[in-house]
């Protein structure tokens, strides 16, 4: 599973997932990508089962791109403990996800193969998410410049 090597803090806060990714949205390596379609934490063993659904389902050909990575640490306390005494110790990492962040790339397969994958994927994670292609993010950033242009 992944984890990060070492950290600066090991309690972080929960934090807020408002808006939409700014970074990580478009497909920058392989030719498709799964995409979310709403906010949440993917934890690592639920980043690990997809990774490992794709790769079984494509029988090691081609080459897959995992463009999120757990960087946070969710805490819990332990079963009937009283309040207070701190902050409890760190129980499981997870990647904070927004709404068009590009989670899964792929590349060296059909594409009826990729899309079949990436669904079994997407099965895997805790939301929903789409199939994309390339040409299809690439065009949709080239219009939101655009669109800001136009504005400016």
């Amino acid at each position: 599973m992944l984890l990060p090597k070492r950290v600066k803090r090991r309690r972080v806060h929960r934090g807020r997932m408002k808006g939409k990714a700014n970074k990580g949205n478009i497909i920058a390596y392989g030719d498709y990508g799964l995409v979310a379609l709403e906010p949440g934490w993917i934890k690592s063993n639920q980043i690990e089962a997809a990774r490992i659904a794709m790769t079984r389902y494509i029988k090691r050909g081609g080459q897959v791109w995992i463009d999120i990575f757990p960087h946070k640490p969710v805490t819990k306390k332990p079963a009937e403990t009283r309040m207070g005494s701190g902050k409890g110790a760190p129980e499981f990492w997870v990647a904070v996800v927004k709404p068009g962040r590009v989670l899964f790339e792929m590349a060296g397969v059909p594409e009826e193969t990729a899309k079949e994958a990436l669904r079994l994927a997407a099965h895997k994670l805790p939301i929903k998410c789409k199939f994309a292609r390339k040409e299809e993010l690439v065009s949709a950033d080239a219009d939101a410049v655009t669109e800001k242009e136009v504005d400016a």
